[in-house]
């Protein structure tokens, strides 16, 4: 089997259990089973059970930015248009990062901080590798500019992922940076 239709498999395979048991009660060894294949297929592929969750996390990031970036309306107006896409993105990562592993397990596991940090800097890339690929967003604002959107919205959204209490502070943080602060991270960005 090619390595691109195994790395596809696994990945298949721990969706459907990671849906089905939880990201928490599915370990390696059902997941290699599963997918009919051996334990150290995974980890030839896979450092850990955590880097497959990074994977299919970041494949469904990414076709959730290309449709995000399609379906935003764009009426000459930079500002609401990164404004929008911005919320949206935050607002979907923090959705899939709490829905996937629960923001419970990130605050106490070391593992998962260590991991949150990789997801934090390949959100970072994907972000701005796609922003520079859209001519709209490309023609109007540097790269250096786009950086400093992406990195402090990003720190923003997950500083308060990590303090907030409950879903309602999570509601009122996103209402703030909605409010409060983006539109000021947008104009910097812009002007």
């Amino acid at each position: 089997m090619e390595p691109d239709h195994i790395i596809e498999s696994i990945k298949r395979t721990a969706r459907e259990l990671f849906r089905q048991n939880g990201y928490h009660k599915t370990s390696v060894n059902t997941l290699a089973k599963k997918a009919k294949i051996a334990k150290a297929t995974v980890y030839k592929y896979f450092d850990s059970k955590e880097m497959i969750l990074h994977a299919i996390l970041m494949d469904y990031l990414r076709a959730s930015l290309l449709e995000i970036l399609k379906t935003t309306k764009y009426e000459d107006d930079m500002a609401s248009f990164l404004a929008s896409t911005i919320l949206r993105v935050s607002r979907l990562t923090y959705t899939a990062c709490n829905e996937l592993i629960g923001w419970e397990f990130i605050r106490e596991s070391a593992n998962a901080q260590e991991y949150l940090k990789t997801l934090s800097e390949d959100l970072e890339f994907l972000l701005l590798s796609t922003f520079i690929q859209n001519e709209k967003i490309n023609e109007a604002i540097s790269e250096e500019k786009l950086t400093f959107l992406i990195k402090s919205s990003k720190s923003i959204v997950f500083s308060f992922a990590f303090t907030a209490v409950s879903d309602a502070d999570v509601r009122k943080n996103f209402i703030s940076f909605q409010k409060e602060i983006l539109p000021y991270l947008v104009q910097a960005t812009i002007l």
